[in-house]
């Protein structure tokens, strides 16, 4: 399976952005979704998870109650929701795919290219 991350940009502090992670060559229904973020200097840490169903969903602390993951397995395509963001955010933000919500979180099978998110205060 292929994957394209996409909607980065430039927000400011408080404001929102949504992610898209879109699949290809192989239906993104069999597998569960992981959003990883690699800000300058610092090791790549996993943000949030959701299983192939739905209906399992898994946050980072630093995120939790601001980004949300969901899927629309009908699209193809995995969403991240970031609202409040904080400067702490900005990282090059990658979608990942893999057997199991667990197993993706720490090594996936699939990576996708990463999209910059930049949040200035």
């Amino acid at each position: 399976v292929q994957l394209q991350a996409s909607g980065g940009g430039l927000v400011q502090a408080g404001g929102s952005l949504r992610l898209p992670c879109a699949g290809s060559g192989r239906t993104l229904s069999r597998y569960a979704i992981a959003w990883f973020r690699q800000a300058p200097g610092k090791e790549r840490e996993s943000v949030a998870a959701i299983t192939w169903s739905g209906s399992s969903r898994y946050y980072a602390d630093s995120v939790k109650g601001r980004f949300t993951i969901s899927r629309d397995n009908a699209k193809n395509t995995v969403y991240l929701q970031m609202n409040s963001l904080k400067p702490e955010d900005t990282a090059v933000y990658y979608c990942a795919a893999g057997y199991g919500i667990d197993s993706t979180r720490r090594a996936p099978d699939y990576w996708g290219q990463g999209t910059q998110v930049t949040v200035s205060s």
